[in-house]
């Protein structure tokens, strides 16, 4: 077996995969190491072998360049032996092995389609939080926990929304810092970092959770729906996240006839008659 050890950047593998492919060294006889992973238990038994002949200069479609790139952010222990395979077949003319109808290609784009999924929930459930600390330089933080890797590719979306205002993110694994002008990626996550993010100090919550848990309809309740567009493994994230079982379960034990939360609807208010257009006075005698 011939064993690759790089330091787990997308950059690192295409380097080493352009090599290997200029040396015709097949898929299966390659075994892919990333720098923060540890020896493999047969790992120093590993020997290189011969290189078949030299291949020509081999060209690879820029588009499937970029779907190799995206699919490396997919967390999974064969993610760059997938990447390789697949690779070697195109370059040998095999385009099949990019296409959905393909074993390789339909795990090449259900893995594209997780990696785009996970982009779109750190753009609808993280929450930016005021830093009351200028240790790190940032007015916002917030915490996150991705299921895929990707943190420094998604987050450029709240360079456009936020404009010059600094803020942070940080995950498990690393972080990013947007200084007003561009944005800086940090593996792993400086200890300082992870601390502001994961307890920062949110004088408006209280406001927050008021507003949230009076507009929630439980009439409107359906817990498959709410699970399917909101993951339970985000709740404990948002702010709002304690309140929601607590809503869910008062609306299972009734609160739905009312429509709107308990508080709201024991709100003293002024009744329109049936049949009345909004545009009329209902006082007036018909």
């Amino acid at each position: 077996m011939h064993l690759v050890e790089f330091d787990g950047s997308f950059a690192g593998w295409r380097q080493a995969a352009r090599r290997l492919l200029h040396e015709g060294i097949a898929p299966h006889a390659i075994t892919w190491r990333s720098g923060n992973e540890a020896p493999g238990l047969f790992d120093a038994a590993q020997a290189s072998v011969p290189a078949t002949a030299a291949s020509a200069r081999v060209r690879i479609p820029r588009q499937l360049l970029d779907e190799l790139e995206a699919a490396a952010r997919f967390r999974v222990a064969d993610r760059w032996s997938l990447l390789y395979r697949i690779l070697w077949r195109v370059a040998k003319g095999d385009v099949a092995a990019r296409l959905a109808g393909d074993i390789d290609g339909s795990e090449l784009h259900k893995r594209l389609k997780a990696v785009r999924r996970e982009a779109h929930h750190l753009h609808a459930f993280l929450r930016f939080r005021p830093c009351q600390s200028e240790a790190c330089g940032a007015e916002f933080v917030a915490w996150f926990e991705p299921a895929h890797d990707i943190l420094a590719s998604a987050s450029l979306h709240f360079a456009e929304r936020m404009g010059r205002h600094r803020w942070l993110i940080a995950t498990p694994d690393g972080a990013v810092f947007w200084d007003g002008q561009q944005l800086q990626e940090q593996r792993p996550c400086p200890p300082a970092w992870r601390a502001l993010a994961e307890q920062p100090v949110d004088e408006g919550q209280a406001l927050w959770l008021a507003y949230y848990g009076s507009t929630f309809n439980p009439a409107r309740l359906n817990r498959s729906v709410l699970e399917s567009n909101l993951p339970v493994r985000f709740w404990r994230h948002l702010p709002e996240g304690p309140l929601i079982p607590q809503l869910m379960s008062q609306a299972r034990a009734g609160a739905q006839r009312d429509g709107q939360a308990a508080a709201v609807a024991r709100q003293a208010g002024k009744r329109i008659r049936a049949g009345v257009s909004g545009n009329a006075d209902p006082d007036r005698p018909d």
